[in-house]
Protein backbone atom coordinates (compact mmCIF):
# COMPACT_ATOMS: atom_id res chain seq x y z
CA UNK A 1 0.00 0.00 0.00
CA UNK A 2 1.51 3.29 -1.13
CA UNK A 3 1.71 5.90 1.61
CA UNK A 4 0.13 9.24 0.67
CA UNK A 5 2.79 11.73 -0.40
CA UNK A 6 5.48 9.03 -0.35
CA UNK A 7 7.41 10.10 -3.48
CA UNK A 8 7.32 13.76 -2.50
CA UNK A 9 8.56 12.97 1.02
CA UNK A 10 11.31 10.68 -0.29
CA UNK A 11 12.52 13.32 -2.73
CA UNK A 12 12.33 16.12 -0.14
CA UNK A 13 14.26 14.11 2.48
CA UNK A 14 16.73 12.55 0.07
CA UNK A 15 19.70 14.68 1.19
CA UNK A 16 19.02 13.85 4.85
CA UNK A 17 18.84 10.14 4.06
CA UNK A 18 22.04 10.11 1.98
CA UNK A 19 24.46 12.84 3.14
CA UNK A 20 27.21 11.61 0.79
CA UNK A 21 24.98 12.27 -2.22
CA UNK A 22 24.23 15.77 -0.89
CA UNK A 23 27.97 16.47 -0.57
CA UNK A 24 28.48 15.32 -4.16
CA UNK A 25 25.78 17.70 -5.38
CA UNK A 26 23.47 14.95 -6.64
CA UNK A 27 19.93 16.15 -7.33
CA UNK A 28 16.78 14.17 -8.09
CA UNK A 29 14.90 15.25 -11.21
CA UNK A 30 12.13 12.64 -11.04
CA UNK A 31 11.03 10.03 -8.53
CA UNK A 32 7.94 7.89 -9.03
CA UNK A 33 6.72 4.30 -9.22
CA UNK A 34 8.65 3.87 -12.49
CA UNK A 35 12.01 4.71 -10.89
CA UNK A 36 14.39 7.58 -10.30
CA UNK A 37 16.21 10.09 -12.49
CA UNK A 38 19.09 12.12 -11.09
CA UNK A 39 21.95 14.37 -12.16
CA UNK A 40 25.45 14.98 -10.90
CA UNK A 41 27.20 18.18 -12.02
CA UNK A 42 30.81 18.00 -13.16
CA UNK A 43 33.64 18.65 -10.69
CA UNK A 44 37.30 18.78 -11.65
CA UNK A 45 38.31 16.73 -8.60
CA UNK A 46 36.42 13.75 -10.07
CA UNK A 47 38.89 13.36 -12.90
CA UNK A 48 40.47 9.92 -12.86
CA UNK A 49 42.64 10.51 -15.89
CA UNK A 50 43.87 14.09 -15.73
CA UNK A 51 45.99 13.69 -18.85
CA UNK A 52 42.99 12.87 -21.04
CA UNK A 53 40.45 14.67 -18.82
CA UNK A 54 38.22 11.63 -18.13
CA UNK A 55 36.05 11.17 -15.07
CA UNK A 56 36.90 8.46 -12.54
CA UNK A 57 34.56 5.48 -12.75
CA UNK A 58 34.03 5.63 -8.98
CA UNK A 59 31.88 8.75 -9.25
CA UNK A 60 29.76 7.06 -11.92
CA UNK A 61 29.29 4.09 -9.60
CA UNK A 62 28.32 6.42 -6.75
CA UNK A 63 25.66 8.05 -8.91
CA UNK A 64 24.28 4.76 -10.23
CA UNK A 65 24.22 3.03 -6.81
CA UNK A 66 22.41 5.97 -5.23
CA UNK A 67 19.82 6.28 -8.00
CA UNK A 68 19.33 2.50 -8.04
CA UNK A 69 18.68 2.51 -4.31
CA UNK A 70 16.11 5.28 -4.75
CA UNK A 71 14.42 3.24 -7.51
CA UNK A 72 14.25 0.27 -5.14
CA UNK A 73 12.71 2.47 -2.43
CA UNK A 74 10.27 3.90 -4.96
CA UNK A 75 9.09 0.42 -5.83
CA UNK A 76 8.46 -0.53 -2.20
CA UNK A 77 6.08 2.38 -1.72
CA UNK A 78 7.14 2.76 1.92
CA UNK A 79 10.13 3.85 3.93
CA UNK A 80 12.27 0.86 4.84
CA UNK A 81 15.99 0.19 5.21
CA UNK A 82 17.69 -1.26 2.14
CA UNK A 83 21.26 -2.30 1.43
CA UNK A 84 23.13 -2.92 -1.82
CA UNK A 85 23.82 -6.65 -2.13
CA UNK A 86 25.30 -6.66 -5.62
CA UNK A 87 26.08 -3.94 -8.13
CA UNK A 88 27.44 -4.85 -11.54
CA UNK A 89 28.72 -1.96 -13.62
CA UNK A 90 29.53 -2.17 -17.33
CA UNK A 91 31.47 0.89 -18.51
CA UNK A 92 30.76 1.44 -22.18
CA UNK A 93 32.65 4.66 -22.94
CA UNK A 94 34.60 7.31 -21.06
CA UNK A 95 32.78 10.07 -19.18
CA UNK A 96 34.07 13.38 -20.49
CA UNK A 97 34.92 16.52 -18.50
CA UNK A 98 32.71 19.62 -18.19
CA UNK A 99 29.50 17.62 -18.65
CA UNK A 100 26.75 16.70 -16.22
CA UNK A 101 26.22 13.00 -15.53
CA UNK A 102 22.65 11.67 -15.51
CA UNK A 103 21.33 8.35 -14.33
CA UNK A 104 17.96 6.65 -14.57
CA UNK A 105 17.14 3.48 -12.62
CA UNK A 106 14.07 1.27 -12.47
CA UNK A 107 13.14 -1.59 -10.19
CA UNK A 108 11.94 -4.33 -12.53
CA UNK A 109 11.19 -6.96 -9.86
CA UNK A 110 10.38 -6.69 -6.19
CA UNK A 111 10.09 -9.64 -3.83
CA UNK A 112 9.51 -9.70 -0.08
CA UNK A 113 13.26 -9.60 0.55
CA UNK A 114 15.02 -8.43 -2.67
CA UNK A 115 14.67 -5.55 -5.14
CA UNK A 116 16.13 -6.03 -8.64
CA UNK A 117 17.18 -2.82 -10.43
CA UNK A 118 18.52 -1.81 -13.85
CA UNK A 119 20.18 1.55 -14.47
CA UNK A 120 22.12 3.55 -17.01
CA UNK A 121 24.28 6.66 -16.84
CA UNK A 122 24.95 9.13 -19.65
CA UNK A 123 26.08 12.66 -20.35
CA UNK A 124 24.65 14.28 -23.50
CA UNK A 125 22.56 11.49 -25.01
CA UNK A 126 20.62 8.90 -23.03
CA UNK A 127 20.89 6.56 -26.03
CA UNK A 128 24.71 6.69 -25.72
CA UNK A 129 25.27 5.61 -22.09
CA UNK A 130 28.68 5.78 -20.45
CA UNK A 131 27.65 2.87 -18.19
CA UNK A 132 24.83 0.42 -17.53
CA UNK A 133 24.23 -1.59 -14.39
CA UNK A 134 22.29 -4.40 -12.84
CA UNK A 135 21.90 -4.53 -9.05
CA UNK A 136 20.10 -6.16 -6.16
CA UNK A 137 19.09 -4.62 -2.86
CA UNK A 138 18.17 -6.34 0.37
CA UNK A 139 14.93 -5.16 1.93
CA UNK A 140 14.75 -4.95 5.70
CA UNK A 141 11.06 -4.37 6.13
CA UNK A 142 9.76 -2.91 9.39
CA UNK A 143 8.11 -5.56 11.51
CA UNK A 144 10.06 -8.44 9.96
CA UNK A 145 9.35 -10.55 6.89
CA UNK A 146 5.64 -10.57 6.07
Amino acid sequence: MLQKGYFEALQANFSKLIPHARECGLTIDRLDAQGALARLPYRREWLGDTERGLLHTGIITTLVDTVSGLAALSATGQFEPIATLDLRMDYLRPALPDKTLYSHAECYRLTRSIAFVRARAWQDDEQQPVAVSQSTFMRNRPGGRK
